[in-house]
């Protein structure tokens, strides 16, 4: 493709008259506040950041041959964070040397420049006025080897692609690409330095500049180890399913943010944001035994393939497996037998699947030795030594000695109310071998005291051996009384629970609010997630498997809620995040917005409230104006919702940073114009 020119001229003109006028408006800053250096002592604070009076060599040197660099400012100045906020693109292996001379900062470049490349020093908010530590924000140092600076530019914003919250400070990764070339297993990011970087503000836009008229591979990185590298599984990740040349990019509007003091562009590039996996290498890690019917093997990958295990004297019907944590890299082995036929080192071994040196998984045997001796804390002798001082004085006085405390431990999570949809959970310390559930008494207390036995059910959870739900057709409002008598339960160790008493009420509808949703799906089949989020963002209940029709949230505490929506597309009822290698992008998240332009749904008490949720408009295909409307509707909410706070209070209204949806204003909608808006349809 040939690069219009003229077009591209233009452009350059238009985005150097931006930069331009920003400036002469600090200027003019600067002026008014040299004239008043002589204002005295308890003034107004200073406010303004430093102001860059010369650069030697000057900004956009072309043809650059140094190897040192220097920034005078109107003041002394400061450099905070530099380790962190420093960086330049393309990147260098070794970083420039930043000192502090005079008013100045004198830059050392330590690396081999490469020929005919723009590079960009980004000190984004590192530099700092000595006195009040106001920050210069997302200042840069440009400069070109060759003949010419790049001056192409693209914008975009950066989103959680689970919580759609914006991501601050993300890097973007350029990579020069034949175009469309997208291969079907991307490493690109792993073999290879970009070819520029760029990154986001805090509210997660960002302006890309001094790219060249050519096709990128573009890749957002949440840096959060701040070694300006992607790591798997510790970094979050976000990918393009294209490539983009600016030259073919539509225009779009640019503002100046005068409370944050940087650029606030519309974007034309969107990424959604996930942690990926690591990819770990399976083999046994270790194996512990915490206790006497306990063991625990851990591996170094999630999902371990076991063929064969196997303990000496031991019946393997009489072991009962079960996964510990949620990332399943280490399994729980409970042996169900009494204590004194447990030796005090078990010797077996293990057959599983294991990762060769060529990454390939091999059935591999190792042998395993666990442990376990008795081991009482100085806590435990203490309490100890207090009971059976305790008894033997019971028996001197010819009193009945307080029995020893039961080993058997579990959890009943019933309180002062019980949630009918979500029944009673009770988990225990080890699996059960032994449930008398027919002896389980479940009263309900009716009117004038009168008494209903009820029956209830007991069941084990499918994902956790050690929890199960007493569940009972319940009445709304009602009182009941339970029971679970001694020794209805026994568990691995051969122990049995002490009697458990507990009276509660099942909670009442009239005193708390119900939302009724109303689901179009896409296709008859099409599955979501419908996830009810508390003001904090918490999940306080969540409906999975959602299709066409009627969907309730019950029980809803009066106050400020939101509905977020999952659009499960392998309809296995959870978020599945993206893959980069396999270029898969994470399930779309959608938070509900009302026709109001609110996300925000205040329910009251013994209110019913619907809502019509058409998922083909919610999940309609994602275009820049989408998100651009989004941006502005959050803005104009978060603005609306400010506003009425300041009634309350009768305060003036000020404008605080917010860490939803990206962009805030001080007196106008980045994305509604106004006198924010410097520059509309600045072009790309």
């Amino acid at each position: 493709m040939i690069p219009d020119t003229k077009h591209t001229a233009q452009r350059l003109l238009g985005y150097l008259l931006l930069r331009t006028t920003v400036l002469l408006f600090f200027g003019m800053w600067i002026f008014v506040r040299c004239a008043n250096t002589m204002a005295p002592q308890g003034g107004p604070r200073d406010t303004l950041p430093p102001k860059v009076v010369a650069m030697t060599p000057a900004y956009g040197t072309t043809n650059f041959k140094g190897r040192r660099i220097y920034i005078e400012f109107d003041e002394y100045v400061q450099l905070k964070d530099q380790q962190k906020e420093f960086f330049t693109a393309p990147f260098m292996k070794k970083k420039p040397s930043l000192t502090l001379r005079g008013r100045g900062i004198q830059i050392d470049l330590q690396d081999t420049l490469k020929e005919n490349t723009t590079y960009a020093l980004n000190f984004c908010s590192s530099i700092q006025d000595n006195n009040e530590g106001n920050p210069l924000h997302s200042f840069r140092y440009v400069f070109s080897t060759g003949d010419q600076i790049d001056s192409l530019v693209m914008s975009g914003y950066t989103a959680d692609g689970y919580t759609a919250d914006s991501v601050a400070k993300t890097f973007l990764f350029f990579y020069a690409a034949e175009k469309d070339s997208i291969p079907e297993y991307d490493s690109t990011i792993f073999k290879s330095n970009p070819d520029f970087i760029a990154r986001a503000e805090n509210y997660g836009t960002f302006i890309a500049e001094n790219l060249k008229p050519i096709d990128y591979r573009i890749y957002a990185v949440d840096d959060r180890n701040n070694n300006q590298m992607y790591e798997p599984g510790v970094d979050r990740i976000g990918f393009l399913d294209s490539t983009y040349n600016p030259l073919d990019m539509p225009p779009f509007s640019i503002w100046y943010d005068t409370m944050r003091q940087y650029l606030v562009p519309e974007p034309q590039l969107y990424f959604r944001l996930f942690t990926d996996d690591q990819f770990k290498r399976q083999y046994l890690a270790g194996n512990t035994r915490p206790r006497q019917h306990l063991a625990v093997i851990n591996f170094g990958a999630k999902h371990p393939q076991i063929e064969r295990l196997s303990f000496e004297g031991i019946d393997s019907s009489r072991i009962i497996w079960e996964y510990l944590k949620p990332t399943h890299d280490s399994i729980a082995l409970w042996f169900d037998l009494p204590g004194e036929e447990l030796p005090d080192t078990l010797k077996g071994e293990i057959t599983y699947l294991k990762h060769d040196s060529l990454s390939h998984l091999v059935p591999t045997t190792q042998k395993l030795r666990l442990g376990w001796k008795a081991f009482e804390s100085k806590q435990q002798e203490k309490e100890r030594l207090k009971r059976e001082k305790a008894r033997e004085e019971a028996l001197q006085e010819g009193r009945e000695p307080e029995k020893e405390p039961n080993p058997f431990k579990y959890k009943v999570d019933v309180g002062a109310e019980v949630n009918p949809e979500k029944h009673i959970a009770i988990e225990f310390d080890y699996p059960l071998t032994q449930v008398d559930s027919n002896r389980i008494s479940l009263i309900r207390v009716g009117e004038e005291d009168k008494l209903y036995r009820v029956k209830t059910t007991f069941t084990r959870d499918t994902a956790n051996l050690r929890r199960w739900t007493l569940s009972a057709p319940w009445s709304n409002g009602q009182k009941y009384r339970l029971e679970l008598p001694a020794g209805i339960f026994r568990n691995v160790a051969g122990e049995s629970n002490d009697t458990l008493r507990a009276e509660f009420t099942v909670m009442n509808p009239e005193n708390y609010a119900t939302l009724v949703l109303n689901v179009t799906g896409k296709t008859p089949d099409s599955e979501y997630i419908l996830e009810l989020l508390d003001q904090s963002g918490t999940v306080l209940n969540t409906i999975t498997h959602a299709r066409s029709g009627e969907h309730r949230f019950n029980f809803v505490k009066p106050g400020s809620v939101s509905i977020r929506v999952i659009e499960d597309l392998n309809g296995n009822g959870t978020w599945d995040k993206g893959n980069l290698v396999e270029r898969r992008q994470p399930e779309r998240v959608e938070m509900f917005i009302q026709e109001s332009g609110e996300e925000e749904i205040v329910t009251k008490v013994n209110w019913e409230m619907g809502f019509n949720i058409d998922m083909n408009k919610l999940f309609a295909p994602i275009t820049m104006q989408r998100i651009t409307d989004q941006l502005r509707e959050a803005e104009e909410a978060r603005i609306r919702k400010m506003l009425k706070e300041q009634e309350k209070i009768k305060a003036p209204v000020q404008t605080r940073p917010d860490n939803r949806h990206g962009t805030t204003s001080s007196g106008s909608s980045p994305f509604g114009g106004g006198i924010g808006n410097v520059m509309n349809n600045f072009g790309m």
